[in-house]
């Protein structure tokens, strides 16, 4: 039964990830949300922990939500000891926390590729290095990583492309590792989706980055969806919850594609 469920959901307080939070909530999973409020390059997005808080109370559901930064260790491992702490286990951990900076190669500095790959991809490691220990302990688990179409390269994304082109290895490489563990490992693809992310991006740090619109960039991934319509992202919070749900019981090692095609 999906009720009562553990679950973490990083990046869970903005976005996607605040979808997926209130999607599982709603189920009846006791979700943790992880993020940090300040606003991230590529994303427009702020106060992510009040606002996923008041969408909360809007429902009535009920979620914990937690500071923390994936790509540092300490944090990882204070996030899921709390868990544990809490409710003896994790059921499910859905790896959604990810930044999205525009740039060419001549565009991207080290600092940006650094922070990208710290980010998307180191902390998924971290994350799934931290939570599956007890998901083996516990006989099994249901983990989903959040990839992008722009792991096969797309232009202008060079940093990001590189993280999330290391999503589908890193997937497919847990996913044949703990097979015998019970632990599901599966990953979503969201096309074009309305969030902080897609609206604008950046291409630095500091106090004065580089914007660039983004919505006829959306407005084109519309166009063709089979919908006609961008992503939601309720779309994405409602295909992650069937794969971490006992009703894809059967299922590790998949890609799942909302909204988009693979190339």
């Amino acid at each position: 039964m999906e009720a009562g469920k553990v679950t973490i959901v990083t990046g869970g307080t903005y976005g996607i990830g605040r979808a997926i939070t209130c999607e599982l909530a709603r189920r009846g999973y006791r979700v943790v949300a992880v993020g940090l409020d300040a606003r991230q390059i590529g994303s427009e997005a702020a106060e992510g922990s009040a606002g996923t808080r008041a969408t909360l109370d809007r429902e009535g559901l009920s979620a914990e939500i937690v500071e923390g930064d994936v790509a540092v260790a300490a944090d990882v491992q204070r996030v899921v000891e709390f868990v544990l702490a809490r409710y003896g286990r994790i059921d499910v951990l859905v790896n959604n926390a990810a930044i999205h900076p525009r740039g060419t190669i001549v565009e991207t500095s080290e600092e940006v590729w650094d922070r990208v790959l710290d980010v998307n991809l180191k902390g998924m490691f971290l994350c799934c290095k931290a939570a599956v220990p007890a998901m083996i302990r516990q006989g099994g688990g249901a983990i989903v990583n959040v990839g992008s179409g722009s792991g096969w390269g797309k232009p202008d994304l060079l940093a990001y492309s590189a993280s999330k082109g290391g999503v589908f290895g890193f997937s497919a490489a847990l996913a044949h590792d703990h097979l015998k563990d019970h632990i599901r490992v599966n990953v979503v693809v969201p096309g074009g989706t309305s969030t902080g992310m897609t609206t604008v991006a950046e291409t630095t740090f500091g106090d004065d980055p580089v914007l660039r619109p983004r919505e006829a960039a959306v407005e084109r991934m519309a166009r063709n969806t089979v919908s006609g319509r961008a992503n939601l992202p309720d779309d994405i919070a409602k295909a992650v919850a069937f794969l971490v749900s006992d009703d894809a019981a059967q299922i590790s090692g998949a890609i799942l594609t909302v909204g988009c095609f693979t190339h």
